[in-house]
This record gives structure tokens, C-alpha cells and sequence, in this order.
């Protein structure tokens, strides 16, 4: 039997091409024992019988991991066609997911390209830098901000998305950024001397991190968030408080229900006036409260956009010859926006774009923490609808909590202890049933124990 070329993260749905699984996923620090084959390489079947409806050329407009696993796909599927890989950022393609584990000292600059400079080359893979500004799809044009026209027979829309800074006055002022792209990481990591002062706006996934990293550089850090507990979209209350009384053990000075009003002074000296008339003093600050998606683009020529790229099943968008991915890309009035949905969404609508028919058959929302030294897996629906049967405890710096439908788990939070994560995570995935193992006397303990034990399988 030939060995599977493609392994799946149970945790997060990262996919990792070679004859093995890598020792730790990339994504969210996962053992090589939480990956998965992939049946019959999902890229491969569709490859023969794409051949004879491959474009001539492929224009990918996005150099994240949507796009680029989009010309992954594509090449594979069509393996004469020209592939043009359009980058508007000036760096080569990167990992992401990792700029707060760069900020953190974690990896170096130098590990975070997703494949080395000669790579594309040798997969004919042309990549093109710049910024695309203009799209006339029918007659199958380009525009570039240099003012050059690339031709194309078919396109996949990777755009991504861009990091949102709410328009509070002086959002606009010197040393208040986002970060988003290597060039912000850079420049936090210039001013991440001992004794700045930093406030980071946001505690969701990105601004724990981002506090994280800096308060481990020695940043005195002040973290605001407007919600009464953190992470609001990927934890229940329990576990956000739980989360909180971690983060202050580490020295960050964390603020709830933290309403950022406007931001005044000079660069260097900047004061953040909160709602409540309370002001925090920072040399810098960093917005972390998510991304919007790029879809200006698509919009000027014409394509069906709401808060997203609309797209089909196949992907492919309201014009025939377009196809879209990624942060940018909305799938049945949905943004996933995560590492792992936008790199499947990114295989397949290269692979449909080079020719094959391939549906995205949608992921459930996963979540991880990494760098903050507390882990934690959140997939699915963790807040219970009426009729949901919920399993939860929790103490000092611990929570858990399964969401049960009818017997199937359609949700868990697992913080601080998550070696059930990648078990909780295929359990959402594939709608199991665990009427079998569900009593009065359940505890969150017990399922804890059933998943690690049996790995999820049925």
C-alpha cells in the first residue's frame, strides 16, 4: 500500500504533505500522535480527469497559505498549466500563525517561509510581487499598482484579510498598529526594549499572544478587553475568568469590560482614555480585535460580495472563471477565518480551478493558544443552545466543558489539561455518538478520560 502523502491535524485541521507526520504541527503544537492520514490524498484522484479542462493560466492572487495551497493543488491537478502566484506583501510567503511565536523568541525569522526560494521555481510556480489592484474577469485581466496587465484563464481570489483597527480617534497616531504581517511583527520587536509600556486592544486569541510574547521580552504589558471575560468567541465565561487569573500571574496587567474610547499624546508617550474616564499611559499600542476580509477587489469587478467573497460549494464565485479561498472566501453565509480552513479551502479551489469538481465540505470552528504557556483546544459550539445537554468543571487555571446534541458532541473547551483535544475535536467533526456513554452521573472527568483513552474512534 503506498504510503499517505497528506496528514491531518486532529487538533486544528492543519494538513501536512510527506511519508510521515511532522513531530509537532506548526499550527497549534500538536504531537506527530494527533495527525491523521488523509484517505487517498484528496488532491491526487481528480488529476487525470482534469486534464482536459486545465486552463492554460492560473492567476492566484494571495501569497498566505490559501494561496499558496491553492498552487499546490493546482499544480498537481494541472501539471502543464502556468501557475502565477500574485504577493503583495515584499516578503516570501510565511507562516502566519507563527508572528507571535517569532515575538516570543520561540523561532527565528529565518523558519517562519512555508517552502524555501528555490521551491517555486522548481514547481513552476511563478511568483509575482506586487499588489493587484484592478480585475476586468472577462476579458481575463490583472491590474497591477505598477500598471502592468497579467493575463489569465481562470483566477483564485486568496486575498486574505486585513486587521481591524476600530475608528476611535487617534487609531491613526504614531505607534499604534496592528499586527498582522511580518513587517508589524518587526516592528514591535524593534520597540521591545526592557521598560517599554505596551497596551494591546483585545483579548481574543491574537492579543493573549501578542501580550504574551512582549511580557516575556520584559514589556510591561497592559491587556484590555471589552467583553467582561476573555476570549469571548472561543471560551464560555468559566473558562475566560480562568484564563484571566493565569494572565495576571504573569505580570500583564488585564482589564475587562475595558471599552477603548479614544488614544491622545506623542509617539512614545500615549495615553488610551477607557469609557469608564480611566486612562492607561503606553509607549505603543496594538489593536488585536480580528480582520476583516479583503473583498474590495472582487466587489469593483462585479462579484457577489456581503461580508465575504460569496462562494458556491465548489467555491467557485458568482462569475465562472473565479474561484475563492481563504480569509477573503464565504462559504454559506460563513468567515472561518482560521489557518486550517483557509489552507483546505486554499486546496480546493486550486484544484477546481485547474480542472477538477470538488466540493469544500466545510470544518467545525476549532481554536488553539500557543505561546502564552497555557494550552487550550476550543472546537465547535461551546455555548449550548435549548435542548443541548452541557458537561463542564473546572478549577484554578483548569476548565473543561462538552456540549452534547441528542447524544452527539457538537462542542468542547478544554483548558489547561487538552490531551483529549485531538480526540474532542475528530468527535465534532464526525457528529459521534456517545448515548452510550451518557448517564446522570456523567462528569466532564469521565468523557475526558473516554476520549483519551479510545482516541475518538468509535
Amino acid at each position: 500500500m503506498t504510503p499517505a502523502r497528506v496528514w491531518r491535524c486532529l487538533v486544528c485541521g492543519y494538513e501536512h504533505e510527506g511519508p510521515e507526520p511532522p513531530e509537532t504541527c506548526p499550527v497549534c503544537g500538536a504531537g506527530r500522535e494527533d495527525f491523521e492520514p488523509v484517505e487517498a490524498a484528496a488532491d491526487d484522484a481528480p488529476a487525470a480527469a482534469a486534464a482536459e479542462d486545465a486552463p492554460g493560466r492560473l492567476a492566484i492572487v494571495g501569497g498566505g497559505i490559501a494561496g499558496v495551497s491553492a498552487a499546490e493543488s493546482a499544480r498537481r491537478t494541472a501539471p502543464d498549466a502556468t501557475i502565477l502566484l500574485v504577493n503583495g506583501e515584499p516578503d516570501p510567503p510565511y507562516w502566519r500563525m507563527n508572528l507571535t511565536r517569532l515575538l516570543a523568541g520561540e523561532t527565528k525569522e529565518d523558519a517562519l517561509p512555508l517552502h524555501p526560494e528555490d521551491w517555486y521555481a522548481e514547481q513552476r510556480i511563478e511568483r509575482v510581487q506586487g499588489r493587484a489592484t484592478g480585475l476586468d474577469l472577462d476579458a481575463g485581466r490583472l491590474r497591477m499598482e505598477d500598471g502592468t496587465d497579467l493575463a489569465f484563464d481562470r483566477l483564485v481570489l486568496a486575498c486574505g484579510g486585513r486587521a481591524f483597527v476600530p475608528p476611535v480617534p487617534g487609531a491613526d497616531l504614531e505607534g499604534v498598529q496592528a499586527l498582522r504581517t511580518l513587517r508589524d511583527a518587526r516592528s514591535l520587536l524593534r520597540a521591545a526594549e526592557k521598560g517599554l509600556r505596551l497596551t494591546v486592544v483585545g483579548g481574543g486569541i491574537l492579543g493573549l499572544e501578542t501580550a504574551g510574547a512582549m511580557a516575556r521580552r520584559g514589556v510591561t504589558v497592559t491587556l484590555l478587553e471589552g467583553h467582561p471575560h476573555l476570549m469571548p468567541r472561543q471560551l464560555p465565561a468559566p473558562a475566560g475568568e480562568a484564563m484571566a487569573d493565569f494572565v495576571r500571574g504573569l505580570g500583564i496587567d488585564l482589564r475587562t469590560g475595558a471599552q477603548t474610547e479614544r488614544i491622545e499624546g506623542v509617539p512614545g508617550k500615549l495615553t488610551v482614555r477607557l469609557a469608564d474616564g480611566d486612562r492607561v499611559e503606553a509607549a505603543r499600542v496594538v489593536f488585536a480585535v480580528g480582520i476583516r476580509s479583503e473583498t474590495a477587489l472582487a466587489a469593483e469587478a462585479g462579484l457577489k460580495v456581503q461580508t465575504g467573497i460569496v462562494t458556491d460549494p465548489f467555491l467557485r464565485t458568482s462569475h465562472p472563471r473565479a474561484w475563492a479561498a481563504g480569509d477573503a472566501a464565504e462559504r454559506d453565509g460563513m468567515l472561518y477565518g482560521s489557518w486550517a480552513a483557509a489552507q483546505q479551502q486554499g486546496r480546493v479551489a486550486g484544484m477546481n480551478a485547474a480542472g477538477a469538481s470538488t466540493e469544500f465540505g466545510g470544518l467545525p470552528r476549532a481554536h488553539t493558544l500557543k505561546v502564552l504557556g497555557l494550552d487550550m483546544v476550543s472546537v465547535g459550539r461551546f455555548e449550548p443552545e435549548e435542548g443541548d445537554r452541557v458537561i463542564e468543571d473546572g478549577g484554578a487555571e483548569r476548565h473543561r466543558r462538552f456540549v452534547f446534541r441528542e447524544g452527539r458532541m457538537v462542542g468542547a473547551v478544554l483548558l489547561g489539561e487538552t490531551s483529549a483535544g485531538a480526540a474532542a475535536a475528530k468527535a465534532v467533526e464526525t457528529g459521534r455518538d456517545f448515548g452510550d456513554v451518557l448517564g446522570e452521573e456523567t462528569t466532564a472527568a469521565s468523557i475526558a478520560r473516554h476520549l483519551a483513552g479510545r482516541g475518538g474512534e468509535d
